[in-house]
């Protein structure tokens, strides 16, 4: 089984119309969206981001995940995972590359005639009736900690153990493919200590706020809930990527806040 990724580029127009980035490869002389083979311990969503802009050269946004597929091909059996992939207005001209020689944009019709596999039409399907457009709200819950028995002082200051150290490292190659423009993170170390390393090579001030800890939670669950609301309804308003961190008993019931208004 070949595992891969991919998605499927799409851009508004200002007569708001909107277009598929539909590419060309000779190897294969087929018509079809850019995807690639995953590398050796990369995670799907870093490989589809990462294979869209070596096939296309597009600064992209990725956004809802959109289902996998199945085919046959010259190597074996693929499995492909797509996601949404907003086209950002600072892209560049394409400029033809060894897997790709020719790069158009269609419209939806367009790109069900242009399209070379039924696999990349069930896609282009599932895309059609996904919220593509839809503004981004990422529940984060932080990495691995030292077990509670294992810490003597404060739970607020309980620390990722390695594994977490580890996990908190991989946040920027899994996370930088959603154009994060805002970080809002529990005050708690370990919340911090997860996401602090991302705020650095994102280059954003992160907002550190007690209002997401399991305290407060704890004490007013409606503050903690209602800051999440908050953020989801700004997300909504100003189409910004936020991401909010925060703890397991907390997070769940943020999420069942959110999706109730």
């Amino acid at each position: 089984m070949i595992i891969a990724a991919g998605g499927v580029v799409w851009r508004e127009r200002s007569d708001s119309k909107i277009e598929l980035a539909i590419i060309h490869r000779p190897k294969y002389d087929d018509w079809t969206f850019p995807k690639g083979k995953l590398d050796t311990g990369e995670e799907l969503i870093s490989c589809a981001y990462r294979e869209i802009l070596e096939e296309t050269g597009l600064d992209i946004e990725l956004g809802p995940f959109l289902g996998e597929v199945e085919y046959e091909a010259i190597e074996g059996v693929k499995r492909v995972s797509y996601w949404s992939a907003k086209a950002l207005e600072t892209s560049k001209d394409f400029h033809a590359n060894i897997e790709v020689d020719l790069l158009e944009w269609h419209s939806f019709e367009s790109a069900r005639k242009k399209l070379t596999r039924d696999s990349d039409r069930e896609i282009l399907e599932v895309f059609v009736n996904s919220p593509y457009k839809a503004a981004k709200l990422i529940l984060l819950r932080h990495a691995k900690a030292l077990a509670r028995s294992e810490w003597q002082s404060g739970d607020e200051d309980r620390p990722l153990d390695n594994l977490g150290q580890l996990q908190a490292k991989r946040m920027h190659a899994v996370y930088q493919v959603y154009g994060i423009s805002q970080i809002h993170t529990s005050d708690a170390v370990r919340c911090y200590d997860t996401v602090i390393g991302l705020t650095h090579t994102l280059k954003i001030e992160p907002v550190i706020t007690s209002k997401l800890s399991e305290y407060t939670f704890e004490k007013n669950k409606d503050k903690s809930l209602d800051y999440a609301l908050e953020l989801a309804e700004n997300s909504r308003t100003s189409g910004e990527t936020i991401l909010l961190c925060s703890h397991n008993p907390v997070l769940p019931r943020m999420l069942e806040r959110i999706t109730k208004k």
